[in-house]
């Protein structure tokens, strides 16, 4: 459910890579607080498989999906993009046996359609930008996607960037309203603005998380918490970093995953993973499988604990790298080899099905011609 981008101006080898330094207090994964095993903890019993997708026009890839149950899915995304040059929107639905690409002819827009969710009734929710640049929320009419009137749309100074969906069906959307970073929550048409962050030149979230007990996050730029006030958390990220996800387990145990390529280097060189753990206090580096890369989205299991990260590793590209919580620490799960290089932009559980994930992205680790949209299935 969350905004993700191509990874930029990767390199043939790793040669001179100039590496993060570590935080204070660099720690390898350490047990969740509440000390119970998460779902994902045991061995894993299944295994991941690549599921067939609509083809695109060239340099195509997915950057958010969402899931209500096993025969009920959707993706977004980009295609026809060529470097810096801006391609239209892709949208997917899955019918429990297929992926169909959504007729999406009506809708004149620009970029990807950035980010999907989706409550148990059906009702789902987009995020993309129309080709007069201005930002837009989009509803499922069952067939395609339409838009939907919010409190500024269309205004300078409004921009919706990510959504994401609560326990209690409301729906929640990063973004920017009258000039101020903020939040848009609602459903069906019926949609309003919080109170902004206090401080006015607090940066455009671009992503949203809403934990299983009904919290509210922003993060990006910003990380802060939303629960009828804002609370700021201190962002210590590195130069050239950026955050691709959040999962807060507790206020003094928060997850977040990203890549950053440190400071100089040659033309081309690959980012470094992110893995740190907010301990309340600071945030700290944590060991994973490998480090050269990025790791790009990162869910919990039905109790909101550690559960999967998808990542793209720099060394063995033909397969995606998942890292999966073994209850200790991150453990290494790879995808099916591949002919082509294999970068997973976002993963999702789904609902109803123990142990399932749904994975999208793209066939290529930058965004040029001929990459093709990449779907696997955990089951």
């Amino acid at each position: 459910m969350r905004r993700r981008v191509f990874v930029r101006g990767l390199a043939a080898t790793g040669a001179a890579l100039a590496l993060p330094v570590p935080l204070a207090g660099a720690a390898t994964g350490s047990g969740a607080r509440s000390g119970t095993r998460s779902p994902g903890s045991a061995a894993a019993a299944g295994s991941w498989q690549e599921v067939a997708a609509p083809a695109g026009q060239p340099a195509t890839h997915l950057t958010s999906v969402a899931a209500t149950g096993p025969d009920r899915a959707w993706a977004v995304g980009e295609q026809g993009r060529n470097g810096g040059t801006l391609g239209t929107p892709i949208a997917l639905s899955w019918n429990g046996s297929a992926w169909t690409a959504n007729d999406l002819s009506h809708l004149t827009y620009r970029g990807a359609l950035r980010g999907v969710a989706a409550a148990p009734d059906g009702e789902a929710h987009a995020v993309g930008t129309d080709s007069a640049g201005r930002d837009q929320l989009l509803t499922w009419d069952g067939t395609t996607w339409r838009e939907t009137p919010f409190p500024g749309r269309g205004a300078s100074g409004t921009a919706v960037t990510d959504v994401a969906v609560a326990p209690d069906g409301r729906f929640w959307v990063s973004g920017r309203n009258g000039g101020r970073a903020g939040l848009l929550y609602g459903r069906g048409a019926k949609w309003s603005w919080c109170t902004p962050l206090p401080d006015a030149a607090a940066p455009t979230p671009t992503g949203v998380h809403v934990t299983p007990g009904g919290e509210v996050w922003v993060f990006g730029d910003i990380i802060a918490r939303w629960d009828g006030a804002w609370t700021v958390i201190p962002r210590q990220l590195g130069i050239r970093a950026s955050v691709t996800g959040l999962l807060p387990v507790a206020h003094d145990d928060i997850w977040l995953t990203g890549f950053s390529y440190g400071v100089g280097g040659p033309p081309g060189k690959p980012s470094s993973i992110v893995l740190q753990r907010y301990d309340g206090t600071q945030w700290n580096y944590v060991t994973a499988p490998f480090t050269v890369g990025s790791l790009t989205d990162i869910v919990g299991d039905a109790a909101g604990r550690p559960d999967r990260i998808s990542g793209w590793d720099f060394w063995d590209d033909k397969r995606a790298h998942y890292l999966r919580w073994d209850g200790t620490t991150w453990v290494s799960e790879r995808g099916p080899t591949s002919t082509a290089t294999v970068l997973p932009e976002a993963i999702t559980a789904v609902p109803g099905q123990t142990g399932g994930y749904w994975s999208v992205g793209t066939t290529s680790s930058a965004p040029f011609p001929p990459a093709q949209l990449h779907i696997e299935r955990y089951t």
